[in-house]
């Protein structure tokens, strides 16, 4: 018997975190209160940006965009999510499952181009703090977040195009609560071969480049800031990226923490479980980690409160 052609494939099924019935409620409850969580506390730190003058600078131009991608990023999952369980129902279409393949390797892909890009502007800020006004100006802020979202569309379009073309057999049930490619490619009858060689060149490609200039410009912070003789300097110019250098341990620590998982015990339902750290947990603790290491952001927030008041 020839397996279903890819051309009558209609649906997949979302397994989810649980497939127990009495744990949905609790499941449902759960992710609908870091959702918007997330949602709420991310459009504050855009809000903050925005109205307030003081933070018209780079980095903060930077973090207002981290919290639009890491809103995008949320939505892309979590809604279906709970709709699904809402609904009873684990049914997503496959034109739908394309879509959040698309969207989830987009703004993942942005959401690590632009913890780089932070970093990079840190090191001018303390590494050359004379001629950073002149090298960081809007025009080249705007040019490294118009790149990121550039590379970061064209990985997600190749490798979502590269899914359509596979063959699936009858056996549609993704053992994840959203079409994580990975998941959905082992699925396919037809060789995965290429497939997989792409998710895993884009994965060391991107992902390693970035980290790579993250680590590059920590180790130049770090020998910069030893040389600054009082310790109350050291301390200025470290607290000004302790917020980035927080989030992006947590964000490389969750996506290592996924890999190993799946490596090491090969359950997906391991893996589905271990990746809500970096799809939902990380972009819920973002705005928490900026308002309160960062007193800039708190005074901000703390003048939209009063507004909201008068």
């Amino acid at each position: 018997m020839k397996p279903e052609n890819d051309t009558r494939i209609s649906e997949f099924i979302l397994l989810g975190l649980s497939k127990k019935p009495e744990l949905q409620p609790l499941v449902f409850g759960l992710f609908l209160c870091m959702y918007l969580i997330t949602v709420f506390g991310n459009l504050l730190i855009i809000l903050a940006v925005s109205l307030d003058s003081y933070l018209h600078t780079p980095m903060y131009f930077f973090l207002s965009n981290l919290s639009f991608v890491d809103i995008n990023f949320t939505s892309t999952t979590i809604p279906k999510m709970l709709i699904n369980i809402q609904a009873e129902n684990k049914v997503i279409t496959y034109e739908g499952c394309i879509t959040q393949i698309y969207f989830f390797l987009l703004f993942v892909g942005l959401d690590n181009f632009l913890l780089a890009v932070m970093a990079y502007d840190r090191f001018l800020a303390i590494c050359h703090p004379l001629k950073y006004t002149i090298i960081m100006n809007p025009q080249l802020c705007g040019l490294l977040v118009l790149v990121s979202w550039m590379m970061s569309a064209l990985n997600s379009l190749l490798q979502s195009l590269m899914v359509l073309w596979l063959t699936f057999c009858r056996d549609l049930e993704v053992p994840h609560f959203f079409c994580e490619i990975n998941q959905v490619v082992q699925l396919a009858c037809s060789d995965t071969f290429l497939n997989d060689m792409v998710m895993n060149f884009a994965a060391g490609l991107l992902g390693g480049v970035s980290l790579t200039g993250i680590l590059y410009s920590y180790s130049k912070i770090i020998s910069s800031i030893r040389g600054i003789p009082s310790a109350q300097g050291k301390y200025k110019a470290f607290s000004t990226c302790a917020s980035h250098l927080s989030v992006v341990f947590l964000f490389y620590c969750t996506c290592l923490v996924v890999y190993l998982s799946s490596a090491v015990t090969h359950s997906s339902q391991s893996s589905a479980i271990a990746s809500v750290m970096y799809t939902v947990v990380t972009p819920m603790l973002n705005p928490f980690i900026y308002s309160l290491r960062n007193k800039d952001i708190r005074r901000a927030l703390k003048r939209i409160n009063e507004m909201a008041f008068i």
